[in-house]
């Protein structure tokens, strides 16, 4: 057994880390933290739980008789943390903040979107766990930066739910805000299209079209929605082909000939793409659920890789839990 620890445990992400690690076949949950909330029932918080686990906040962690921790505490908080904590030699971490998501000689973990980096993944001991976005929009573009086929300008519309705001409440993650009403925010300037340009250039050398990215603030609780399109001279059959090839031995990744809708990747770990060709134009349409194919199903799935299991074990593929 994989014996595991979360840090940070209050928010979203941990609350879905938790749902899944209760019933998956090869881990232990040794601990869950939380500064905040210590002492206190898990199910308190994670009231979805009820009935699952009777496990407490602790405020601090013993850290010698784990295999891996999950570092669930925000961006920005992650260095601060790990600076602040020695941690025994051979533990295994999978960061979900952005702190550690660009390559750097000043750290050792690798960026873990298992359809580019499997490999690495494999032989890890840290794991740098991808953005929400980003993963929606990587996965959208990979195949072409593959061939170098990613020539123009590209200009991506994507929408979020609210729950990739956190759990403590803001001004446009109430409710009251938030439903029935749209907006855009960060424009041409997302924290996250670092991370994508990095994945583009790792595929494609040199890389330098703009990514013209509008996130949009959605009024729905989870999923995101992304669609990408940009000038190409490929017809709809090659594409379909160069995407069927690139994600072919990829279990999450599902190429949908159907115009696909959110519902169908909400609570699951799956990536829904669906290509059309318009006159010049190649339309990319990608979507995920935030919290588990864009956080902690993705979180697991790295986890899977890391300790030699099935990439599926545990998560929901296809509606399904292995």
């Amino acid at each position: 057994m994989i014996r595991v620890g979360i840090i940070g445990g209050a928010g979203y992400t941990a609350g879905e880390l938790l749902r899944i690690l209760l019933y998956h076949p090869a881990v232990e949950i040794a601990f869950v933290q939380s500064s905040s909330q210590a002492g206190r029932p898990v199910t308190d918080i994670h009231t979805g739980l009820i009935g699952d686990t009777f496990l407490n906040f602790l405020p601090e962690a013993d850290f010698d008789e784990i295999d891996l921790i999950f570092l669930c505490r925000g961006h920005g908080k992650s260095k601060a943390w790990l600076a602040a904590h020695e941690l025994p030699e051979a533990l295994s971490i999978i960061d979900l903040s952005t702190d550690y998501r660009l390559d750097s000689d000043t750290h050792e973990f690798v960026y873990g979107l298992p359809e580019l980096n499997k490999e690495a993944i494999r032989m890890a001991q840290y794991v740098a766990n991808p953005g929400c976005f980003a993963t929606a929009i990587q996965l959208g573009l990979l195949p072409l930066a593959k061939l170098g086929l990613l020539e123009e300008d590209v200009h991506i519309h994507a929408i979020t739910g609210s729950t990739g705001a956190g759990q403590q409440p803001t001004a446009t993650s109430h409710f009251s805000w938030r439903n029935n009403n749209m907006s855009i925010y960060k424009a041409f300037q997302h924290q996250h299209l670092a991370e994508i340009r990095q994945s583009l250039r790792q595929l494609q050398e040199g890389f330098d079209k703009n990514l013209n990215f509008l996130p949009v603030r959605g009024n729905f609780t989870r999923g995101i929605f992304a669609s990408a399109y940009m000038y190409s001279e490929l017809n709809e059959e090659k594409l379909k082909e160069l995407y069927d090839t690139y994600y072919q031995d990829e279990p999450f990744v599902v190429i949908s000939e159907q115009n696909p809708d959110l519902k169908q990747v909400v609570n699951t770990n799956k990536a829904i793409l669906h290509l059309e060709k318009h006159e010049g134009k190649i339309l990319i349409i990608s979507m995920i659920d935030n919290l588990l194919k864009g956080a902690s199903g993705q979180a697991v799935q790295n986890m899977n890789l890391m300790f030699g299991l099935e990439e599926t074990a545990g998560l929901w593929l296809k509606g399904v839990a292995f």
